[in-house]
C-alpha cells in the first residue's frame, strides 16, 4: 500500500516539480530541494514492495511503512500548498502563474519556508529508508504491484480464460423450489419467510431467485425489493416499499415523501390488505431496524400479501414472526463446491495434460477445505486462481493460504452453533494479489455507503481526478474503466446493471468485501466515513489526517461540515450522500470553499435550500472533481474561473441557475461539462472552442453557444444539444468531420425537421442515438450505422414504414418510441409491423405514450432476443400481438396505465394469457 501511495505522489507532483526545475532562476533554492525529494521518493520505492509485503508479520515495519506513506502525503501537501499560495494572487493559465512566482516571492520568506518544510520532509523520507535497509528490507525493481500483470497481459488473459462475471449458482434449486411453495401453496403458506445465514452464504442471490421464480410472479399482484442495512431508517424504507407497490408517478412520490411516518404505514398496510403484496426485506440487521417498520406490515391481520427477508441473525427472524417460516441455507457439500470452483476457476483451460490438470484439482479441493462450503469464498477464492496458469503458483496460494489462516483473521464465529473460521482470509489474499494501483481503486470503493449502487461512469470519473490511472488525458477513463472489470474478474466487484453496449453500468460491493475495504482504507489511513444519524451518531474521530472523507446524512440531523477533528487542512476529497430531500445553508458552504482549500473532489448532490455559490468557490483551484448534480443552485460566480484544473463540471441543478458567467472557456482541462437544463447568460454565448479535451458536452443550446465552437472539440464522444435556430449549423456540419467521428453517443432536439435530419449524418460510429421533434422519416442512410445498439425516438411523425429500418439495424439491442402527450396529435406509429427475422438481437423494447397505435403484428421470427417489454398509455392498442408467444427469451413483461380491456386479455384466463404465460415476470401498473 505505501508502494502503492508514494508512486501515486511522484507521479502526481512529476508534471509540477518538472516545470518548477525549469525556473530555477525564479526560484531560488526551493527547484533544487524540490529535485532532491522526487529523487528520494524514487529511491524509497525500491524497498516499499518488500516492506508493504512484511507488514502483517512484523509490527514495526508495519509503522515504518505507514510512517514513510505519511511523508509522501506530507509532501505532495507541501508542494501543492506552495502552489496555491501562488494561484490566489494569479492572473491568467496555470502556467503564467508559474512565471510570476519570482513577482510574488521576491521577499524570500515563502520560498525559504517552503524550501525548509520539503528539506525535512526528504531528511525524514532518507532516514526511514536507512531505517528499512537495517531490517533487511531488500531493494527490489520494477514498477509492478502484487499481482505484477501489466494491461495488455490482462486483457490477454481474460481473452482466452473468459469467465463469468456474476458468480455460478450451485446447489440452491431445492432451497429456491422450498421458499417460493411457502410463499405461495395456501396449505403451506406463511405470512413472513425468513433467509438467515452468515454473510456470503448466499442469502440474497437465493432471495433473488425466489422474487423471480415464475410461481411467485403469477402468485402476486405487486412487489417490492429493499435493501435494509445496518443504517436502518424507517420512514425511508416504508415511502420506498410504497412507491415500489403502488408504482408511483413523479407527482405521487411528492406526495408521499411529505407524508408523516403514521401515514405512510397506513397506506402500507391497506395496499398489503387490498392486494397481494410480495416485499422483500433484503439484509436486515436488528430487531430495533424491524420495529421501525413493523407499522408499515399487518402482520397479525387477515391478509394475502407476504414478507420475504434475508438476514445474518436468527434472533431477528424469529422476532418479526416467531409463527414464520426459517430457512438456513446450507454450507455446499463436496461435489457442489468443486462444481462451483470449476466453473469459475478452471473454465475454458485446454487441458491436454491430465496430469497437470490432476495436480490442480489435488491442490484446489485442499484449498476448498478452509472455505467451509461458502460460495462467497469459493468464488473469490476460484477468481484469484482463474489467473494462475501453472502448478507452481497454485502451490504459491496454497502456501499463502495457510498464512494466512495462521493469522487467525475472524470474521464470523457463530455458525450453526459451532466456531467456524471466517472467509477474511480469502478476501484479503485475493486483496494482496492485486497491482498496486489496483488496490487503491478497491479501496477507494469504501467512500460509498453500503448496498449502494455505484454509476460506473460517475467512478471511473472520481479515480481521474483523484490520479488513480496512469495514462494520456484522452484514455484515462478507459483505463480506469478496465481497471474496474479486472476487479470484477477477480470477483472483488460485482456487476449491478449493463448498458445497452454490455459495458457494466452499475457495479457494487458484497457485504463482505464492503467489510475488507473498509478495514483495510481505515488501517491504511486512505480514507474516513462518517455516519451522521441521530440514529446511529457519528463514528469516532480518526487518528490520522483526514485527505479522503465521505458524509453520509439524513433529514433528521443538520450537520453538513466535518468537525474539527477531520479539519486539518489536508482534504483531497468530500464526498456527500445525502437523503432525496435535504436542506442546506449558505453558513455550510463558506465553511467548504474557505476551509478545504486543497480538495481535488466535491461532491454535493440532491441538497435542497437554493442558495448562491459564495465567491470563496474559486479559492478551490485544485479542484478536478465539482458536482451540485440534482442540488438547488441559484447562481455560480465568475470566481470559478480559477478552477483551471477542473475535469468534470455537473452543474445539473433541480432548479433554475439564473446566471451562468461566462468564464467556462478558461476551464482548459474540463473533459466532461453538463450544463443546466435552463439557464441565463451573464453577457454574451458561451465560448467552448478553447475547451479542447472535452469529451462529454449536456444541455448545451444553440441559443447560448455558437454551435461553430463545437467543431473545435476534437475529442467530444457524447453531446447533448438542443437547436433552436439553423444560424451556424451549415458552417459547423461543414467542419466536423474528426470532431464527430469520435462522438459514441448524440441526442438532438429540435423543432425543425431539417435539423433532425442532418446532424446524425457526420457522426456514423454512434452507439447511442435520440432525436426529439417532427420528422418523418428517419436520417438517409441511418441503415448503414452499424455500431447503433439504442435509439430514442420521442414526438416524431414518422411514417408506419420507417420501422423496416429500424428492425434491420444489425446490433439494435434497446429501441425506446415515445409520442405525444396529447392525443390530437399525429403520432408515430398507427401500426406497429415487425417481419421476420427483424430486430434480431433487440432485448429491450419500450413502447410509451403513443397514443394513436392501433394495430400491433408480429411475424414468426421476429425480435428472437427480446428479453424485456414495456408498454404504457398506448390507449388505442387493444392487445399484445400473436407471436409473442414464441419468443422464448422473454423474461420480463410491464404494462402501465393501459385499459383495463388491454389488461384483462393478460390475466390468467384472458383471451391473450397463452401469449404470454411463459414469461416469468410479468407486472400491470395503474389499469384504468
Amino acid at each position: 500500500m505505501a508502494e502503492a501511495v508514494v508512486t501515486i505522489v511522484a507521479e502526481g507532483i512529476k508534471p509540477l516539480v518538472d516545470y518548477i526545475i525549469q525556473q530555477a532562476n525564479f526560484l531560488g533554492g526551493v527547484s533544487d530541494q524540490v529535485e532532491v525529494a522526487q529523487t528520494e521518493l524514487q529511491l524509497m520505492l525500491g524497498y516499499l514492495k518488500d516492506a508493504d509485503a512484511r507488514q502483517g508479520e512484523d509490527e514495526v515495519v508495519r509503522i515504518w511503512v505507514a510512517t514513510i506513506r505519511d511523508a509522501a502525503y506530507d509532501l505532495e501537501d507541501v508542494i501543492e500548498t506552495f502552489v496555491l499560495k501562488v494561484a490566489s494572487r494569479r492572473e491568467g493559465s496555470l502556467k503564467i502563474v508559474l512565471k510570476r512566482f519570482a513577482c510574488i516571492f521576491r521577499e524570500g520568506y515563502h520560498l525559504y519556508k517552503t524550501g525548509l518544510e520539503i528539506e525535512k520532509i526528504t531528511t525524514k523520507l532518507s532516514t526511514l529508508r536507512s531505517v528499512l535497509q537495517s531490517y533487511n528490507i531488500r531493494e527490489t525493481r520494477g514498477s509492478g504491484g502484487g499481482g505484477g500483470s501489466s494491461f495488455e497481459r490482462q486483457q490477454e488473459m481474460r481473452l482466452t480464460y473468459p469467465h463469468v462475471i456474476e458468480r455460478e449458482v450451485v446447489g440452491l434449486d431445492d432451497g429456491v423450489n422450498i421458499l417460493a411453495t411457502h410463499l405461495v401453496e395456501e396449505e403451506k403458506c406463511s405470512r413472513v419467510v425468513s433467509i438467515w445465514g452468515m454473510g456470503g452464504s448466499g442469502k440474497t442471490t437465493i432471495a433473488k431467485q425466489v422474487f423471480h421464480h415464475s410461481k411467485v410472479r403469477r402468485s402476486f399482484d405487486c412487489f417490492a425489493w429493499v435493501c435494509i442495512s445496518q443504517q436502518c431508517q424507517g420512514i425511508d424504507v416504508l415511502e420506498e416499499i410504497l412507491i415500489k407497490l403502488t408504482s408511483a408517478t413523479n407527482e405521487q412520490r411528492e406526495e408521499i415523501e411529505k407524508m408523516k411516518k403514521d401515514r405512510v404505514a397506513e397506506k402500507l398496510c391497506i395496499i398489503q390488505r387490498e392486494r397481494k403484496c410480495l416485499v422483500v426485506l433484503d439484509d436486515i440487521w436488528t430487531r430495533d431496524a424491524w420495529n421501525t417498520l413493523k407499522a408499515g406490515f399487518p402482520i397479525n391481520q387477515e391478509t394475502k400479501s407476504r414478507i420475504l427477508l434475508t438476514t445474518r441473525n436468527k434472533e431477528v427472524a424469529s422476532h418479526v414472526d416467531e409463527n414464520g417460516f426459517l430457512y438456513q441455507p446450507h454450507a455446499l457439500n463436496d461435489d457442489e463446491s468443486w462444481e462451483l470452483f470449476e466453473k469459475i476457476a478452471l473454465f475454458g483451460r485446454d487441458y491436454t495434460n491430465s496430469e497437470s490438470y490432476a495436480k490442480k484439482e489435488e491442490l484446489g479441493k485442499k484449498m476448498l477445505q478452509r472455505c467451509a462450503g461458502l460460495p462467497l469464498a469459493i468464488s473469490v477464492l476460484a477468481g484469484l486462481l482463474a489467473r494462475k496458469d501453472t502448478v507452481e503458483e497454485w502451490n504459491t496460494v496454497l502456501e499463502n493460504v495457510d498464512v494466512y489462516i495462521r493469522r487467525g483473521t475472524i470474521l464470523e464465529r457463530e455458525y450453526k452453533g459451532q466456531e467456524y473460521e471466517g472467509t477474511s482470509w480469502v478476501l484479503a489474499l485475493s486483496y494482496d494479489d492485486l497491482p498496486y494501483r489496483l488496490k487503491l481503486c478497491f479501496l477507494y470503493l469504501g467512500l460509498f455507503p453500503e448496498d449502494y449502487e455505484i454509476p460506473v461512469k460517475r467512478l471511473t470519473k472520481l479515480w481521474v481526478a483523484e490520479g488513480l490511472s496512469s495514462a494520456s488525458m484522452e484514455i484515462m477513463e478507459e483505463v480506469s474503466y478496465s481497471c474496474l472489470i479486472e476487479l470484477v474478474n477477480r470477483c472483488m466487484v460485482q456487476v449491478g446493471k449493463y448498458g445497452s453496449t454490455k459495458n457494466v453500468k452499475t457495479c457494487r460491493l458484497h457485504d463482505l468485501m464492503r467489510d475488507l475495504c473498509v478495514l483495510k482504507a481505515t488501517e491504511q489511513s486512505f480514507l474516513h466515513t462518517i455516519n451522521v444519524s441521530a440514529a446511529t451518531g457519528t463514528k469516532a474521530a480518526p487518528t490520522s489526517k483526514v485527505r479522503k472523507l465521505a458524509i453520509y446524512l439524513d433529514k433528521e440531523v443538520d450537520k453538513l461540515v466535518p468537525t474539527s477533528d477531520e479539519r486539518d487542512g489536508h482534504l483531497r476529497s468530500l464526498l456527500y450522500f445525502v437523503p432525496t430531500q435535504f436542506f442546506w445553508n449558505k453558513r455550510v458552504m463558506r465553511s467548504i470553499f474557505e476551509d478545504y482549500k486543497l480538495l481535488r473532489v466535491l461532491k454535493f448532490e440532491d441538497m435542497l435550500g437554493g442558495v448562491e455559490l459564495p465567491s470563496t468557490i474559486g479559492n478551490l483551484v485544485h479542484l478536478r472533481f465539482l458536482s451540485l448534480k440534482n442540488s438547488r443552485i441559484k447562481k455560480l460566480r465568475s470566481s470559478i474561473a480559477n478552477l483551471v484544473c477542473l475535469q468534470t463540471l455537473d452543474l445539473r441543478c433541480r432548479i433554475l441557475v439564473r446566471r451562468i458567467p461566462n468564464v467556462i472557456r478558461d476551464m482548459e482541462q474540463l473533459k466532461h461539462l453538463y450544463l443546466p437544463a435552463s439557464y441565463n447568460r451573464v453577457s454574451g454565448k458561451l465560448r467552448l472552442a478553447t475547451l479542447p479535451h472535452l469529451q462529454t458536452l449536456v444541455n448545451v443550446s444553440s441559443k447560448d453557444c455558437d454551435l461553430i465552437d463545437l467543431a473545435e472539440l476534437r475529442y467530444l464522444r457524447k453531446l447533448v444539444v438542443e437547436v433552436q435556430s439553423l444560424k451556424n449549423l451549415e458552417e459547423m456540419l461543414k467542419s466536423t468531420s474528426i470532431t464527430f467521428n469520435r462522438l459514441r453517443s448524440l441526442s438532438v432536439q429540435s423543432d425543425n425537421e431539417e435539423v433532425l435530419l442532418r446532424m446524425p449524418l457526420s457522426c456514423h460510429h454512434i452507439f447511442k442515438l435520440q432525436l426529439k421533434g417532427p420528422i418523418k422519416e428517419l436520417p438517409e442512410g441511418l441503415k448503414n450505422y452499424q455500431n447503433l445498439t439504442k435509439i430514442s425516438l420521442s414526438e416524431t411523425l414518422l411514417k408506419d414504414d420507417q420501422i423496416e429500418i429500424l428492425e434491420n439495424l444489425p446490433k439494435l439491442r434497446m429501441l425506446f418510441l415515445e409520442g405525444y402527450t396529447s392525443v390530437h396529435i399525429r403520432a408515430f406509429p398507427r401500426t406497429l409491423v415487425c417481419s421476420a427475422g427483424g430486430f434480431p438481437y433487440l432485448e429491450f423494447l419500450s413502447l410509451r405514450q403513443l397514443c394513436k397505435l392501433k394495430e400491433w403484428r408480429m411475424e414468426n421470427g421476429a425480435m428472437p432476443s427480446l428479453r424485456r417489454l414495456h408498454i404504457e398509455h398506448c390507449i388505442d392498442l387493444t392487445s399484445v400481438p400473436d407471436g409473442l408467444q414464441y419468443i422464448t427469451t422473454l423474461k420480463e413483461l410491464h404494462v402501465k396505465r393501459m385499459p383495463s380491456t388491454f389488461c384483462d386479455r393478460l390475466q390468467e384466463g384472458g383471451e391473450d394469457f397463452y401469449k404470454i404465460q411463459h414469461v416469468p415476470s410479468v407486472m400491470l401498473f395503474q389499469i384504468w
